[in-house]
């Protein structure tokens, strides 16, 4: 059998002779883990294995399990680490014949019991990818209703004491781990990302913790653990960071990489003592998620060509603007995806690298050895750059380097923390860099915020009066009698009204007129003024565009904009 195995394996794989031989060697040390031995050897993909077991084991191969119109009454029955740990996962549907999916066909014992245990005579078998089972068993489970506060409840039944010694997780999906506060840990982690959550935070307070989820930009209450959990699930997070868990009177930054399922989630947390215990916040960044790309901002046909032509200047500095979460690294990466080329050097400095750009040089700064953004924006420069990519202007010294740089022939991306684009000049002044030098060097300046998207399934319509538009203090007389939307709230938003966020922009051009303005003055309230004369469309502007359009609401537009 396992001649006739690699003799596919080799055909379908198209493998060179030395790769073969390196393949066949893996499999022969250990047959009876074939599908591992040979994944583990990185020759072949898992797909390509299966596809040959399924054709000698004469069993239909699935590369995607669909969990609609699922059965879950087997949760109550069957325990999640079960199935993980033996890799399959029943499939029953109303009025078809059940279906096992199993990922190795070699050991088919587990499938007997689960049906067994079900009550179940006649089943079907399919092969399919690990991954694919992990998730499909983690949906049924997860939908049958075992909630964060379902495993507090068992913790608690269990008479739940701490565990010292706890192992570092690394895939979420693939951990079978009994101890409750690992499940919990897990289990937070794993909502969240589903639930698309950029931070979680943990709060203790006097008599209970708080667990907080910050979905599209809004925190959101989740569960309160017993406050007697609360030093245990901190130890288990620190100790995914690797960080001191004795050490807790000091503020602490870690980090973890979890998998969950075929996503890379990478887990910057940071702790601080407060008079009741430490209060932690996990930021979670998606590394395998996907970027988006100019033509998905939403962006407006004048705003979309206004930008297309900003990123494509041979050189200067382009400066985009705003608080902390308002997408600005997202923007930059929008941006050296549309125009990165083989033609093209394109090298970054960030703090942290968010996702991996292909074809991109990107440096970590590291404080702890010596890569700060000055001292890692003068080795770039000696690198023969085209396009450079600042994470943040901090300093008088990134500054200047970087306008040294747009000088002399190099196109500077960076950001800045400012209320808005004219502010900009103001925040470069206060640093230190000369007025000429911020005329000659800076070519436009783009400030931008995160507006949540109204839920396509709930949202109400209604017509704009002179009441609504009262709260635009003036310039919205245009918009009365317009029909437009607000938010009402359903399961699919989680009661919110909101599903999802777009960009909304300001984008302040360095014509000649506000280059001889920012000679003369560096006041943020002129130079605003002067860029409105000139036709320029305020962030407030942009966002009733899209009120109009019936993509978000007035509210969340007078929230995220200040005028």
């Amino acid at each position: 059998m396992i001649d006739t195995f690699l003799d596919i394996i080799e055909k379908k794989a198209a493998l060179s002779k030395a790769n073969c031989e390196k393949l066949r060697a893996a499999c022969l040390k250990d047959r009876s883990r074939l599908l591992e031995s040979a994944v583990e050897t990185r020759l072949v993909l898992e797909n390509e294995v299966l596809e040959a077991l399924s054709r000698i084991y004469a069993i239909p191969f699935a590369a995607m399990l669909s969990v609609d119109n699922v059965k879950d009454g087997f949760t109550t029955i069957l325990s999640r680490q079960f199935l993980k740990k033996s890799l399959m996962v029943p499939l029953v549907k109303e009025g078809t014949n059940p279906i096992i999916a199993v990922n190795d066909p070699s050991d088919l014992s587990c499938a007997d019991d689960i049906a067994a245990m079900l009550g179940i005579d006649d089943y079907g078998i399919v092969l399919a990818p690990r991954n694919q089972i992990l998730s499909a068993v983690n949906a049924l489970y997860d939908r049958s209703g075992e909630s964060a506060q379902q495993l507090v409840e068992t913790m608690e039944d269990n008479g739940f004491t701490l565990i010292d010694e706890f192992e570092r997780t690394m895939d979420l999906l693939d951990d079978t781990s009994d101890a409750p506060v690992i499940r919990l840990v897990n289990h937070m982690i794993s909502q969240a990302v589903k639930a698309g959550a950029s931070d979680i935070h943990v709060e203790p307070f006097q008599e209970i913790l708080k667990i907080r989820y910050r979905i599209d930009g809004i925190l959101y209450e989740m569960f309160n653990p017993p406050k007697g959990l609360q030093a245990s699930l901190i130890s288990r997070i620190k100790v995914m960071a690797r960080m001191n868990i004795a050490e807790k009177r000091m503020p602490q930054d870690g980090r973890a990489q979890v998998r969950i399922g075929d996503q890379e989630i990478d887990i910057r947390i940071s702790t601080v003592p407060t008079s009741h215990g430490e209060r932690l916040v996990m930021r979670l960044l998606n590394k395998s998620g996907y970027f988006l790309e100019f033509s998905q901002f939403g962006l407006s046909a004048d705003n979309y060509q206004v930008i297309n032509k900003i990123i494509r200047q041979n050189n200067g500095i382009v400066l985009v603007t705003g608080p902390t979460g308002s997408g600005k690294t997202t923007t930059l990466y929008a941006a050296l995806s549309e125009i990165n080329s083989p033609d093209k050097n394109i090298i970054t400095i960030e703090d942290p690298v968010e996702y991996n750009l292909q074809g991109i040089g990107q440096i970590q700064v590291n404080t702890k050895t010596g890569i700060t953004f000055a001292k890692g924006l003068r080795s770039i420069v000696r690198q023969d750059p085209d396009i450079v990519l600042i994470g943040e202007i901090r300093d008088l010294e990134t500054a200047e380097i970087a306008i040294q740089s747009a000088l002399t022939g190099h196109l500077v991306f960076s950001t800045l923390h400012t209320n808005d684009s004219a502010g900009a000049v103001t925040r470069l002044a206060d640093l230190g860099v000369e007025p000429y030098l911020i005329a000659s060097s800076v070519n436009s300046v783009i400030a931008q915020r995160l507006v949540r998207v109204l839920c396509n399934a709930c949202k109400e319509k209604y017509q704009l009066d002179e009441t609504h538009i009262k709260v635009l203090n003036g310039g919205g007389e245009k918009y009365i009698g317009k029909h437009v939307y607000k938010p009402v709230g359903c399961s699919k938003c989680f009661n919110t009204g909101y599903f999802g966020r777009q960009a909304i922009f300001e984008i302040m051009l360095m014509t000649d007129a506000i280059k001889s303005l920012v000679l003369k003055t560096s006041d943020a309230n002129q130079i605003k003024a002067a860029t409105l004369k000139s036709g320029m469309a305020t962030l407030r502007q942009d966002g009733m565009t899209k009120v109009v359009k019936g993509i978000t609401s007035i509210d969340e537009v007078l929230r995220v904009t200040q005028e």
